[in-house]
């Protein structure tokens, strides 16, 4: 994780620099003025839409704490909804685009997914079965394959297997 952390300054820059291409293409097409409105537009609805998404996201993270629900489903989707409208309310046209996609539930269901896969693999088996519960995975014939995972419901051939994977290294 430390190696792809250096690179963040890096990425930084590219995406300002990126941020003011854009910004100077779409303002010579339909002129500086309407584009600077725009901006100004975008970074006030991310900063409305930042408080109801925080607001959103707390309330379903209490609604499953008090009714016994694992609250990761929750924490992740306030997470990408909070991620897309600070996006919105960066000043910029691409970041902008950006956190408006991710507010579009099609988007979101998929960054969603994307946000849980890599929470998933980040924490420990423990922390994930937690989160987000046991995880149904297959079963296949052949040579045994280490691969962490949370506590799982095996599903072979009709039967359910409950049980946990230990993960090889882990204490």
């Amino acid at each position: 994780m430390r190696r792809g952390l250096r690179f963040v300054p890096l990425g930084l820059l590219a995406a300002v620099l990126l941020e003011l291409l854009v910004f100077v293409a779409v303002g010579r097409a339909v002129g500086f003025g309407a584009t600077l409105l725009a901006v100004f537009a975008m970074s006030l609805l991310g900063l409305v839409l930042l408080r109801r998404e925080g607001m959103r996201a707390w309330r379903g993270f209490r609604a499953a704490a008090q009714a016994g629900e694992r609250p990761g489903r929750h924490v992740v989707d306030g997470l990408v909804g909070l991620l897309g409208a600070l996006l919105l309310a960066v000043p910029g046209l691409l970041s902008g685009v950006v956190g408006v996609s991710l507010l579009v539930p099609p988007v979101r269901r998929l960054a969603r997914a994307g946000v849980r896969r890599a929470a998933e693999r980040r924490v420990s088996s423990m922390v994930a079965g937690d989160l987000f519960g046991p995880r149904t995975v297959r079963v296949r014939q052949g040579a045994p394959q280490a691969q962490p995972t949370a506590e799982a419901r095996i599903v072979d051939e009709g039967r359910a297997i409950e049980g946990e994977i230990v993960e090889p290294g882990r204490n």
